[in-house]
């Protein structure tokens, strides 16, 4: 079975494939263009376990495996990588909880998270510390049973409409050590937004900047000690660079699927499309390249769910591989549509515009070539 899914693998992505169709592909342009961000879609979602995928069950989580969640966020992302993409977020900043905090802090937060009543962001990046994460800046001071916040975070996905956020905050000194992970309620006083950022793509969900003034957070909102903020950022980052490959392949996917229609119905000289030659090689070579996006990333999922030595080198392997093809596949995808492909109606220039961004976030793709070679060099001594 190593090279296929067995009966509850299918139907899960079989169930998120659908969920997809009914629920999210029909509205999916209308939302990029209002710049919606479809919470009670969401929450639907969450009703069939999807929005505590790799969650325990004892505060409501559906205690899946990595492995699932690739099947999950690709399948949702046929509908719109975007929404996918956030889920994904959200899934991500509630396992930090579930892994790292107490039980009192589980059972607080996580069953209003599994159920999506509560949204949670995920708050590391800030205006002068991106790639180099360890360098940032917001500082956290002791004062008796609460932290006083000061600083700002940006690029923060949902930020303005979720209800918690978990922050990376500088406890201590400089460096990774210093680090420490809150969970902070959006409404604190002393939290506010920046605006709304008019991004390339992206646009189902909010982005904006937190700026933290004063604000005054309970010690007891601390996940574990303080100090080990930097390991709960990475450790979140393995699984979220696998959630992000799949929203990239399935964005793709339906690109792909989108190109073959259309090729069978355009003529050009006489013939449809997909009788020229060259055209059905590029339409092979853009399904191989996605195949094998799609077995790498799911070798990596599986490490990630055994606690491989290398499962940190095979996700950032897999984030790098997964979302260059991508792009690129929904890119090629354009270019076979002609001039309709730069249409709003056909749904292909979204998905580029959508899936561009991947190749950014949860760490830039040139941080995976560093975390790779960094792994090989170690490996070599």
């Amino acid at each position: 079975m190593q090279f296929a899914l067995n009966e509850d693998q299918v139907a899960v992505r079989d169930m998120a494939l659908a969920f997809a169709a009914e629920k999210i592909a029909p509205h999916a342009l209308r939302w990029d263009e209002e710049k919606h961000f479809p919470v009670d879609v969401m929450r639907e979602a969450a009703t069939l376990g999807m929005g505590a995928i790799y969650i325990r069950e004892d505060v409501g989580g559906s205690a899946m495996t990595r492995f699932d969640a690739a099947l999950i966020f690709e399948a949702l992302a046929t509908g719109c990588p975007t929404t996918s993409a956030f889920i994904s977020i959200h899934n991500m900043a509630s396992w930090m909880i579930d892994a790292f905090g107490s039980d009192t802090q589980r059972h607080k937060w996580l069953p209003k998270l599994c159920s999506m009543e509560l949204i949670a962001s995920y708050c590391l990046t800030e205006p002068g510390a991106g790639s180099d994460a360890a360098a940032l800046r917001t500082r956290a001071v002791r004062d008796g049973d609460h932290y006083v916040l000061n600083g700002q975070k940006q690029f923060i996905s949902g930020a303005g409409g979720t209800d918690l956020l978990v922050a990376m905050v500088r406890t201590g000194g400089d460096g990774p050590g210093g680090i420490s992970t809150l969970v902070i309620d959006g409404n604190t006083p002393g939290v506010s937004y920046g605006a709304n950022e008019r991004k390339m793509g992206w646009n189902a969900q909010p982005t904006r900047a937190v700026m933290f003034e004063n604000a005054r957070v309970p010690v007891a909102n601390r996940l574990g000690e303080e100090g080990i903020g930097f390991k709960i950022a990475m450790a979140g980052l393995d699984g979220g660079r696998l959630n992000i490959t799949a929203c990239s392949l399935g964005g793709a996917q339906t690109a792909l699927d989108k190109a073959r229609a259309y090729m069978k119905e355009r003529k050009a000289f006489g013939k449809r499309l997909d009788e020229f030659q060259a055209l059905q090689f590029r339409l092979a070579d853009m399904a191989i390249e996605l195949e094998a996006a799609r077995t790498f990333l799911w070798r990596a999922a599986a490490a990630l769910d055994r606690k491989d030595p290398d499962a940190t080198m095979l996700c950032a392997m897999a984030k790098r591989f997964g979302t260059d093809v991508g792009f690129e596949v929904a890119n090629q995808a354009l270019q076979l549509h002609g001039g309709y492909g730069y249409l709003s109606e056909y749904g292909i220039e979204k998905i580029v515009r959508d899936l561009r961004v991947h190749q950014i976030l949860e760490g830039t793709n040139e941080i995976m070539r560093l975390i790779v070679a960094r792994k090989l060099i170690e490996g070599a001594r």
